[in-house]
């Protein structure tokens, strides 16, 4: 199954698809001028980690600003979805819909009973989370209409493959950023500041985006700590960084890289999508001859936080957080 997004270059290579979030139009616009060809946004009351939450009324607008870089949007509604979240999906599942949305990226089967309640027909993404870790729940639900599978980011590089041969949807995985590794409903940074006096609004949130939970026997370690709508999330004290290794999701086909963007400047994720487009399109022009060159890493060490390993995440080994 392959997507229209990804072009074939001369050599006949079907290039995979260069996916970032966004969580603004002028993001959108300045992440496909880096070469991004598909973004994932949202609105907060239906998606977590999102880049930024783009509220109801601009959707339309922030879909309409990728397909002018002829780039896709894709609306992502993978929130831990609670009951009082259900009577405004169908309408708004409708709204994307209308306004050309390229898929939807759901977890929660309610998406896809909204869907029909709507009488929305979108391509489905399913992006579980940590759940989605083998071949036959990708099967699942791809039998349910899912056109792409996101594998879990705890996948070793074996494992990505025999989903990628056994599963007839599009596989996407993440080749670059931080990645999530505790999430919890409960408002637990609010909770914090109020236990303390302090005032727990949405831009005393936003300024503490520096918050760090730190391990008592490595110390030198930090996880990042924010909250957003979807509750709170630790993330990895490192960076993953696959553009050493990418012709080998190259070689086996996999469909789309996602880059994950959250908690990194707009300047760092640029870069990042430059290099990452370099080494694709070099790859594209001619496998046979492919070689990595070093030199293509070198930006993106330039704006690394030094705190921050950047390394390949869990595709070579059984990688401890």
């Amino acid at each position: 199954m392959t997507s229209d997004n990804a072009s074939r270059s001369e050599t006949g290579f079907r290039k995979p698809e260069l996916l970032i979030g966004a969580g603004s139009i002028e993001q959108i616009e300045a992440f496909a001028d880096a070469g991004a060809d598909a973004f994932t946004i949202g609105d907060g009351r239906f998606g977590m980690r999102l880049m930024g939450s783009i509220p109801e009324d601009r959707i339309a607008e922030a879909i309409r600003a990728a397909h002018r870089k002829g780039a896709k949007a894709y609306v992502v509604c993978n929130g831990i979805l609670h009951n009082d979240a259900l009577p405004a999906l169908p309408d708004y599942l409708k709204r994307i819909a209308e306004a050309g949305a390229d898929a939807v990226v759901f977890g929660d089967p309610a998406v896809l009973i909204s869907m029909r309640q709507a009488g929305v027909k979108l391509p489905l993404h399913w992006n579980a989370e940590m759940t989605s870790t083998n071949y036959m729940a990708a099967s699942y639900w791809a039998s349910k209409g899912a056109t792409r599978v996101f594998l879990a980011r705890e996948l070793n590089m074996d494992e990505v493959l025999e989903v990628k041969r056994s599963v007839a949807a599009e596989v996407q995985v993440q080749v670059h950023g931080m990645t999530n590794i505790y999430h919890s409903k409960r408002t637990l940074l609010t909770n914090y500041f109020e236990h303390q006096g302090r005032s727990a609004s949405g831009e005393r949130l936003d300024a503490e985006r520096k918050l760090f939970l730190v391990e008592e026997e490595r110390k030198d370690e930090k996880y990042p700590v924010y909250e957003d709508e979807s509750g709170t999330h630790i993330m990895s004290g490192d960076d993953m960084c696959m553009l050493e290794s990418l012709h080998e999701l190259m070689e086996a086909g996999i469909d789309s890289f996602r880059i994950e963007g959250l908690l990194k400047s707009d300047e760092y994720n640029e870069t990042v999508v430059r290099c990452y487009r370099r080494a694709i399109d070099a790859y594209a022009a001619d496998p046979a001859g492919y070689s990595f060159d070093e030199s293509w890493l070198e930006p993106i060490r330039a704006l690394q936080d030094p705190g921050r390993e950047l390394s390949f995440g869990f595709f070579y080994k059984e990688q401890v957080y």
